[in-house]
This record gives C-alpha cells, structure tokens and sequence, in this order.
C-alpha cells in the first residue's frame, strides 16, 4: 500500500492523495458506504460501482464473524469473492459494536467477552482473534481492536481504556506482523487514537499511534454524541500529531458539513451510516439542502430529485414519485433514496477534491456548509 499526497488547500489543512492497494486506487478524501455484513443496505453491488463510483467501500467484523461466518467467508475466497466487489474493502475490527452492546459484554485485558445479538450465544473477541478474523475476511485495510469510550466519559475511565487500547495495539501489531495473508494480496493494519475529548489524553494517544509507523492512522471515539465542536477539536489535534505522509480515517463521522470541515482539519476518509439511514427514513441530501421527502410539499413536484448532482437515480426520478413510493410502503423507496444519498457524499468529497487541487476549497467549502444545512 501507498500513499502520495498531490495538492494541499492554502488556506486550510485539506490535502488531495492517492491510496494505492492491491484492489486499486482511491483518490482522497474519499467517503466510504458502509456494507455492514458485506453489503451496503438496499443497494446493488453494480450501483455502488457503476452509479455511486464509491472507490472503496466498509464490512465490519463483528457482524460478518456472526454471519455467515468464517467458514462460508474462507471457502468462498474471503469478503471479495463472497459478495463480488473487486474494489478495495476496509473492516472495522468491531470495537464499536462492542461498545454498543454495554449490556451484554465484559471487558477485560484479555478482550471482551459478549453475547450475539442474534441468538444470544457467547464470544470472546481478543486483538489476536481479530486479526485473524479479518485475515478471513481478507479486506485490504484492516482496524486495530481497541475499546471506543462513551460520551461524556470520566477522565479515569477514558485514561484507563486509551491505556488498555494501547495494550491491545501492541497484541494486534505482533499477531499480524507474525501471520500472512490468505488470498495473496496485501492486507494493512491501521491503528486507532482513543482518549475521549481530553485533550491530554488524545494527545498521548496520537504519538502513541504516530509512534507505531503503521501504513494508515485513524482517529476513532468521536461522532458518539459530543458537540460538532469538540470534534472538531479533537481532530485538529491529532491530525497535527499523526504523520503527514500516511492516510488519516475518521471512523463513523457524519453529516455533510462533517465532513467538510474535517477535511478542512486535515482527515482523508470517511465512512458513516448516516446517508442510507436517513434514506431510508424519507430524509435526501441534495446540492441545494436537506428533503424530507414524505413531507406534502413534495405530493406534485415532479422535478428530479437533484438535476445538478447527475446520477440515475437522482435525475430520472421525481420528488412526486419517490413520496408516492414512501407513503405505499414500496421497498423502492428506500432503494432509490439510499443511491441518491450516497451518490451526493461521493460527489461532495470528490468536488472537495478538485477545489483543493485547485487551492479554492476553503471558498467553496464555507459557500457549501451553509447551502447543505438549509431545510428544504
């Protein structure tokens, strides 16, 4: 894996590169469409090619390990073959799921011990099983397991677990330096900087992360309920301490002037579910703001649904039309809605791209933030 940087904003901390893997090219920043369990919700691996042009897309482990398992995921030739995308493929190591299953979980130095969601069996998640979970899985970029602290969160608790985390690294770093990969390509571990929104603490993370010259650096813990701005913050300070010359992911983040302003900090990739959610539930991100679709305004509106954005589904199909199919529960509405929403975050990075290759981001980034938050 490479990674070469090819234009910096003048004004701000964006940057425009070229991540190069074994399954190709990603030109960043780049968003990522979620595929949690090998596919992205409601949409068809040709429109997440073809339409959405995504350049990479995200499994998570956690899931995937449930089902349907690394058995079928192994005999298939791993996560490419099983679902046909011969693109890169990121997994999250499933520290997230574990964190969002407080309930039925323990968390030792040893790992975590939890219960299926789907039939309430017992696990145990360990940094080395991970990392052999996801030599099955066999995505290009691999996630360090690490404990993703809530928000707010007591400094000892967030100390402690940054702490653990480390450990962790450390475990993770050893059994995928020590192991090969399974289907003759190249996988890359990517660490994750913990510490909460205490300064100090994010701070000790980021050289710590620094530190391990890993071919990518992420920046996890945020976007779980603290304000915009204390992200913000936190990015900006570990963006400055990870190293300029390796990509930096900022897990799970967000809305679009999330993303904006965190390119502006410096950050490179993106993922979130938030696009094909809201579609799901009637709400469209276009160019020129925020739809709820199911709203009457729309009841004769038979205008596309974002003529400015291109894209099929975006342009053949009217605002009229697309309410008509939410208000008779027709499972087309979601699929539609889900394309055009993912099909405007890949048009906002990549016009983010060219306004930095062009030095004009920080203009049309402030212009864009505004005009993106407007209701409709």
């Amino acid at each position: 894996m490479t990674f070469d940087l090819v234009a910096h904003d003048p004004q701000t901390k964006a940057r425009a590169g070229v991540l190069t893997t074994d399954h190709g090219t990603i030109q960043t920043p780049i968003f990522m469409p979620v595929g949690t369990a090998g596919s992205v919700k409601a949409v068809h691996q040709r429109e997440v090619k073809e339409d959405i042009n995504a350049q990479i897309i995200l499994g998570n482990t956690y899931h995937l390990y449930l089902r349907p398992g690394l058995d079928t995921l192994r005999k298939a030739g791993g996560l490419h073959k099983f679902n046909g995308w011969d693109r890169p493929i990121l997994t999250d190591s499933g520290g997230y799921q574990v964190y969002s299953l407080s309930e039925t979980r323990k968390i030792k130095e040893e790992g975590v011990k939890f219960r299926s969601h789907i039939d309430g069996s017992h696990h145990l998640f360990t940094p080395e099983g991970v990392m052999d979970i996801q030599r099955v899985i066999g995505a290009d970029i691999i996630m360090a397991f690490d404990e993703c602290t809530p928000w707010p969160c007591e400094y000892d608790y967030a100390r402690k677990s940054m702490d653990m985390t480390h450990r962790w690294l450390k475990r993770c770093i050893e059994r995928i330096d020590s192991t090969e990969p399974l289907y003759g390509y190249e996988q890359q571990l990517f660490p994750i900087v913990q510490g909460s929104t205490f300064r100090d603490l994010r701070k000790q993370s980021a050289e710590f992360i620094a530190a391990q010259g890993r071919a990518g650096n992420a920046i996890g813990g945020l976007s779980v309920g603290e304000p915009a701005e204390l992200m913000y913050e936190m990015t900006e300070l570990c963006c400055d301490i990870l190293p300029a010359d390796k990509p930096r992911y900022l897990m799970g983040v967000g809305t679009p002037a999330n993303i904006l302003e965190n390119i502006a900090l410096g950050v490179d990739m993106f993922d979130c579910v938030l696009p094909t959610r809201n579609a799901r539930n009637g709400m469209l991100f276009t160019t020129q703001g925020i739809i709820n679709i199911k709203n009457k305004k729309w009841e004769q509106d038979f205008s596309p649904i974002d003529e400015e954005l291109g894209g099929y589904a975006s342009t053949f199909y009217s605002k009229s039309y697309v309410r008509h199919l939410f208000h008779a529960s027709e499972y087309l509405a979601g699929m539609v809605s889900s394309v055009h929403n993912l099909t405007f975050y890949l048009w906002l990075v990549r016009n983010a791209r060219e306004q930095i290759l062009a030095g004009t981001f920080r203009e049309w980034k402030e212009k864009m933030v505004k005009q993106l938050m407007v209701r409709l």
